[in-house]
């Protein structure tokens, strides 16, 4: 009866817990979308004071209390052992943060990230690089103060926030495996005398067209808009601030379709997993995504598994011709579909192809490791970053605003988070070998089988279990690079005949 009472009052604290937490993300959203710019320094005020009544609630002795007595006291496996095991986790690690650390990287990073929209506009580095050094010096800290015996490498308490049991030694390892299972794909592609026809995808594409045309293939794939919404602005991204409230964003070009269009098929898979979170679980780790590179194997895998297949645009080409008129009229399917698949080094990760965007994460993972380790300085960044596009891509910014400005990350603070992207690809490339095929029911526009197979085996279980275990049951193997390389080679193998 003890158990019972402490579970229920660990629960509710919970729960408390992370509706504190959604009045942040409610806040951080509004920043993103509507916020007008003088806003920024008292909004700073408000994340900070918000991030010290969180940072109180989740570090509570009675929390402690509940979670020692509860240790052990349900069976493994069970949704209350995971709960338990995964509000340990979060316990242990928000208790050795000072208060104070935790307000102050809310403050900085609130202003900071209007520092760095001002600075990309601006194209000025110098703009940004006192914010990014005040940001590297908090995180070193944090990750000293954080870091566990589990954690060989500093970088690895960092790594921890966003995808727990990864580490710093396997990313080592797996990155040059991929790069060197793609780059001779990729040169072997650019040699190719079959090149798609890029012009289609930069014709005229009014914005109130994409924006149709997007939410309706949203729509379609699932999210539903009665619980989430679609807005503009600087730099796509999916927000939930609870049951019932998913919030995604995106960006238009009216003279390119890829970025708003893939950009949306992108946000709307996260938001379909956060949509399709067990909401009785709201507020505890169940009703919460596994960690992120899951939460990106979602999105890619709606993004390019099914939304850069022939069988989907099989169905949606046609309703592509009639939402803008004129423009398409000379392209067929054959065309179309090369084309937005077409592979070719560039600057910009979020308009990256398939083939190249693991190098994009790449260069990445590699830099924020130096920052943190002080191996390179914020001011020697916008070269360092130069030279690895250049040895990794074949290509060099000719402006810091395509090079190291263009992501918003470190802005936030979010150093270990590029890493679950590459993960999040391998895992998508796995669960598509592993769900059964469905793209006859793609072509007709009955996304139903993909979306629910993914509700079965990834969403329901909310954090019931680790992305590796995860994985495992998903489907029946560990997380590999092989699926991953297998796929790129097969689909454009046969698009480029190589």
């Amino acid at each position: 009866m003890l158990h019972v009472d402490a579970y229920s009052e660990l629960v509710a604290h919970s729960k408390e817990l992370a509706t504190l937490q959604s009045f942040s993300a409610l806040l951080g959203w509004d920043q993103q979308t509507y916020m007008p710019k003088g806003g920024a320094a008292f909004r700073g005020e408000q994340l900070a004071l918000l991030a010290k009544l969180t940072h109180a609630q989740a570090t509570h002795p009675r929390l402690g209390e509940w979670l020692n007595a509860l240790n052990g006291a349900f069976a493994e496996g069970t949704v209350e052992a995971a709960n338990i095991r995964e509000l340990t986790h979060g316990y242990d690690r928000a208790t050795k943060l000072p208060s104070r650390l935790v307000e102050e990287l809310a403050r900085v990073t609130a202003i900071a990230h209007e520092a760095w929209v001002e600075a990309r506009k601006a194209n000025s580095f110098a703009t940004f690089q006192p914010h990014l050094e005040t940001i590297l010096k908090l995180k070193r800290e944090e990750a000293a103060i954080v870091r566990t015996a589990e954690h060989a490498h500093l970088y690895d308490a960092l790594l921890d926030e966003y995808e727990p049991g990864a580490s710093t030694a396997d990313l080592k390892v797996l990155f040059p495996q991929l790069t060197a299972a793609v780059v001779p794909l990729v040169k072997a592609i650019g040699e190719s005398s079959k090149q798609p026809d890029g012009t289609i995808l930069t014709r005229d594409y009014p914005t109130d067209r994409q924006k149709w045309f997007a939410e309706s293939a949203a729509s379609a794939i699932g999210f539903d808009f009665n619980t989430g919404r679609l807005d503009v602005t600087a730099h796509p991204f999916c927000c939930t601030i609870g049951p019932g409230d998913c919030r995604i964003t995106t960006r238009y070009n009216p003279a390119m379709f890829n970025e708003a269009f893939f950009g949306v098929l992108h946000e709307t898979g996260h938001g379909l997993y956060e949509q399709n979170l067990p909401a009785e679980h709201f507020g505890t780790p169940c009703g919460m995504y596994c960690s992120l590179g899951v939460h990106e194997s979602q999105s890619r895998f709606w993004e390019n598994q099914v939304g850069r297949s022939r069988p989907f645009w099989q169905g949606m080409l046609p309703r592509m011709k009639q939402a803008f008129p004129g423009t398409l009229d000379d392209v067929n399917l054959d065309a179309f579909e090369f084309a937005i698949n077409a592979v070719q080094p560039s600057l910009i990760r979020v308009e990256a192809d398939e083939a190249t965007y693991n190098l994009h994460i790449a260069v990445r993972f590699e830099l924020e490791l130096a920052l943190i380790t002080g191996d390179l300085t914020p001011a020697d960044l916008p070269g360092a970053w130069n030279d690895k596009y250049r040895d990794y891509l074949g290509i060099v910014p000719t402006t810091d605003a395509d090079g190291c400005l263009q992501d918003v990350h470190w802005s936030f603070g979010g150093i270990g988070y590029f890493p679950t992207y590459t993960l999040g690809n391998l895992l998508a490339a796995q669960l598509q070998q592993a769900m059964p095929n469905a793209d006859d029911a793609i072509r007709i526009g009955d996304f139903s089988g993909p979306r629910e197979w993914l509700k079965a085996n990834i969403h329901s279980h909310g954090r019931r279990y680790r992305a590796q275990e995860l994985c495992t049951r998903a489907t029946g193997r560990a997380l590999s690079p092989l699926p991953y390389v297998e796929y790129l080679k097969e689909k454009f193998g046969g698009l480029y005949g190589v």
